[in-house]
């Protein structure tokens, strides 16, 4: 049996490209938005689970995704000054604009 690990963590199967550390298994998935309810969170998450199910080729149990209801008055304060600014240069879409070919 050979036993891959970096830096504590280790791969569930070398194939999927996929680790787990603890209990949790990568992608974790953030989505972080103005309220919703709770049908369109579920479409939503429907959506995005099976897109990293068919592309990023993933098995279903390692997905983790969240959805976070943050108010209109806070986004700039909660979201755009400590996440987005600071990470711009990962962002894939910012502000409506694709960053990529």
């Amino acid at each position: 049996m050979i036993r891959l690990e970096f830096n504590g963590i280790r791969p569930i199967n070398p194939d999927w490209g996929i680790c787990l550390k603890g209990a949790f298994a990568m992608p974790y998935i953030a989505v972080k938005s103005f309220p919703k309810d709770q049908a369109t969170k579920e479409a939503v998450a429907e959506k995005i689970n099976e897109i990293f199910l068919e592309i990023w080729g993933c098995p279903q149990e390692a997905i983790t995704l969240s959805i976070e209801d943050i108010a209109p008055a806070d986004w700039e304060e909660k979201i755009v000054k400590p996440e987005i600014e600071p990470n711009s240069e990962n962002m894939m879409i910012l502000s409506g604009k694709k960053r990529y070919q």
